[in-house]
């Protein structure tokens, strides 16, 4: 007869017998995109590591890159011969400032596999990195995918042509204000240099304006279509807010959710003048104008918080005073 302690142990071998296989270690993958080093202005170093075969022939490897998401062996490539192993790819040309997706590819008789997505921006050079508007306010600027954008709030008093902005401090004159004005937030000059200037929309707005631009030359005030190909660009609104803000809270309140400013888009949280004149949300949340008009009243807009509020479009009063950001025309 078997003791309790037999059947126990056959029932244990038993669960292991089934459990065995659950356990079994997963395949690695095909291709393993190697880490970027070395960027310049135009060049980069990676490559990767073929560890599989599948039992088909390898003809190709190398890396492929592009400024869109997930690039393919019909975008740039290079081609490090077959066979297995790590191997180095050096990637040229690239352009300067620039912000590029890369995956490393094997190609074998079975079909085409990808590595893991790894991503870069390029460093800049002397005439690709910076924007001057008509005071001598120099820009850091950065190209992503088709655009090229500054990474600062605009914070000139003067539009291209040399004529004044109007310094509006009074709310009760820019309740009434239908004319292009602009302030500092809580009029404090101080903030200038770091968050820039808060405008109302009739500012930025060329029919509104005298046919004037507040951007430097060959640049302008995105409009709402812009807007959303930057955001798509990023991955669309769930997770765009994110990646464009400055990370850490030095000028963002705690939590400063999600936030990674993958590219060096660097938004801040410079906060609002609402239409009667009263100051709001400095640290807490960054708003943007669009060029392009909602109603007769009012415009688009963008925003971000520090809770990471995906909300990212907003319909707002053109007596509204926010931040610009200039995009270089194409």
């Amino acid at each position: 007869m078997k003791t309790l302690k037999n059947i126990l142990k056959i029932g244990l071998l038993a669960s292991i017998a089934v459990f065995i296989p659950f356990c079994q270690k997963e395949k690695p993958p095909d291709v393993i995109t190697a880490t970027i080093s070395e960027i310049t202005s135009t060049t980069a170093t990676s490559g990767g590591n073929v560890t599989n075969d599948g039992g088909a022939t390898i003809v190709s490897k190398g890396v492929c890159w592009d400024t869109s998401y997930n690039p393919t062996v019909e975008n740039s490539k290079t081609n490090e011969g077959s066979g297995f192993g790590s191997y180095t790819s050096f990637i040229t040309p690239l352009t300067p400032n620039t912000y590029y997706y890369l995956r490393a590819y094997v190609v074998k008789s079975t079909g085409i596999v990808y590595g893991n997505q790894v991503h870069f921006t390029t460093f800049c050079d002397d005439k690709t990195c910076t924007v001057m508007d008509i005071e001598g306010n120099i820009y850091n600027t950065i190209t992503i995918g088709t655009q090229k954008w500054m990474k600062e709030n605009l914070k000139t008093t003067k539009f291209m042509d040399g004529t004044d902005i109007p310094l509006v401090k009074l709310s009760v004159d820019w309740y009434y204000l239908n004319t292009p004005g602009y302030c500092w937030y809580n009029n404090n000059a101080n903030y200038k240099a770091t968050y820039g200037a808060l405008y109302n929309w009739y500012a930025i707005d060329i029919h509104s304006n005298g046919n004037k631009n507040i951007c430097p030359n060959g640049w302008h005030v995105p409009t709402d279509s812009e807007w959303s190909t930057l955001i798509t660009y990023m991955g669309g609104d769930s997770v765009a807010v994110g990646k464009l803000k400055e990370t850490g809270i030095t000028h963002w309140q705690i939590p400063n959710s999600d936030a990674t400013d993958e590219i060096g888009f660097t938004a801040l949280p410079g906060g609002g003048r609402d239409l009667d004149g009263g100051f709001y949300d400095f640290g807490t949340y960054g708003f943007w104008w669009s060029a392009t008009e909602f109603i007769l009243g009012a415009a688009w807009s963008r925003f971000m918080g520090y809770d990471g509020r995906g909300g990212f479009r907003h319909r707002n009063s053109k007596n509204d005073g926010f931040s610009v950001r200039c995009v270089k025309d194409n």
